[in-house]
């Protein structure tokens, strides 16, 4: 989970503020002290800790809240408030051309996920209606071309190539004329990165920006690197004027100190974020948004848009009807399962609720690759015995557990919970027709 340690900690430290009726300036300076280590313990830069820390602290002895009657809960909205500035306070969006093609130059160090990045935000932003065009300029790498290749036909999004022999501005230059050519009104240039800053780099970089005058020149950095990635953003951004900041590999980051250290530290928004390895799991950054998740205020807004665009609206009210009329059987509890895997891992998904903040999931023990057995046991049964669950005998049921690689005692599990499903959703059905029949409202669930 992003932000796991550094949201434990922070939701620790104010739920105990909150149980107090009056809140004292020592008590302030307790917590403070608390949270500005949970920063540091985050890899949070220590001046960036240091001046949230003034900020809050400020704040928090002022009338606001020392005279509310709820004053552990101001110093959260404080907290809140002061953390969604500290990332940038509101989406920071791509600078379209009033006159396309728009041109986002990508940049970065090798092993940061340039070229898969690339891919992702012409994805993301073809879903939003751009006729995108991938540029492989990275004519250094190994397979750079390739692999560019590969990911651009994957997410049906052509890719202009001049091979490994041509300059990288003499390509860049070439695309931007067949991008006018041929319709696309958005050019995105995948660049050559190296083991490290030295000048051949930004020398190239800077001869790609006086030829084709990028809109967006976005820097791509791990965030699993800390205090790496925010060093490597300053030196971009003094070298070539960077207009934003993709942080990949964010999932795989419990502390987070790059997403808070950058906009302080570069004044550069971060625009972006790799959330997993699918070329679907670039996400735009909203700093209200993670302000609220690593507070475990939740992130219902996103939860939403994830459902929008994953969710299949039609199978949807298919699965409500056999719900209905009680003709749901494994083959819909296969896809409806399949519907919530669109969304993300089931920690992800928990952590946009409100009120399952770290310290409640804690407690939870989440685990997707039981999803994978229930699908694997399913699989396994015959498409009879899918479509009559009662059907499954203690013979049936151990060659189910056999094809799929468990045991009786999960096949048993899994069956005795879809029946206790179907007869929660029969007593629901049944309880809906009841109140009906007396005038009074439907249940929500079948609204």
């Amino acid at each position: 989970m992003v932000f796991e340690g550094l949201s434990s900690k922070l939701q620790d430290t104010l739920d105990r503020l909150k149980g107090k009726g009056k809140l004292t300036e020592k008590d302030v300076d307790i917590a403070m002290k608390e949270v500005r280590l949970a920063l540091l313990e985050a890899d949070v830069n220590f001046r960036v800790a240091k001046n949230f820390i003034k900020k809050v602290k400020d704040r928090c002895i002022g009338q606001e809240v020392m005279t509310s009657l709820t004053p552990g809960q101001q110093v959260i909205k404080i907290v809140n408030e002061e953390l969604t500035e500290l990332m940038g306070a509101e989406e920071s969006k791509v600078e379209f051309s009033n006159t396309p093609p728009t041109v986002i130059m990508m940049c970065g160090l090798q092993g940061a996920g340039k070229t898969t990045t690339s891919a992702k935000l012409g994805g993301l932003l073809k879903k939003k209606g751009k006729r995108p065009l991938l540029v492989a300029c990275d004519i250094y790498r190994p397979a750079a071309i390739k692999q560019l290749e590969v990911v651009g036909k994957q997410l049906d999004i052509p890719v202009f190539s001049m091979g490994d022999k041509t300059d990288p501005v003499n390509i860049s230059k070439a695309a931007l004329e067949h991008a006018k050519k041929n319709g696309n009104d958005l050019v995105i240039i995948d660049t050559a990165g190296r083991l490290h800053i030295d000048d051949e780099l930004m020398g190239e970089l800077q001869g790609i920006i006086d030829e084709v005058s990028p809109n967006e020149k976005l820097l791509v950095v791990d965030a699993m690197t800390g205090q790496d990635a925010v060093t490597i953003s300053e030196s971009f951004d003094e070298k070539l004027n960077i207009t934003g900041v993709v942080l990949t590999k964010l999932d795989g980051d419990a502390r987070g100190g790059a997403a808070l250290s950058i906009r302080a530290v570069t004044g550069k928004p971060i625009k972006f974020i790799g959330v997993g390895e699918k070329l679907d799991q670039l996400e735009v950054f909203y700093p209200d948004r993670m302000a609220s998740r690593i507070l475990g205020m939740g992130d219902v807004l996103s939860l939403i848009e994830k459902a929008q665009t994953a969710i299949d609206e039609e199978k949807v009210k298919e699965l409500e009807e056999k719900m209905r009329s009680q003709e749901f059987d494994f083959d819909d509890f296969l896809s409806q399962m399949n519907q919530v895997k669109k969304l993300g891992s089931m920690s992800d998904i928990l952590g946009m609720i409100p009120g399952m903040g770290a310290k409640q999931m804690q407690n939870i023990d989440i685990d997707d690759k039981h999803l994978v057995r229930i699908e694997a046991m399913i699989q396994s049964m015959t498409p009879y015995e899918r479509q009559n669950p009662n059907s499954i005998n203690g013979s049936r049921r151990k060659r189910i557990a056999k094809g799929s690689g468990t045991n009786i005692s999960e096949v048993n599990k899994l069956i005795k919970q879809f029946k206790e499903t179907k007869k929660m959703m029969k007593k629901f059905t049944d309880m809906e027709k009841t109140m009906k029949k007396k005038g009074k409202f439907s249940l929500p669930f079948f609204k």
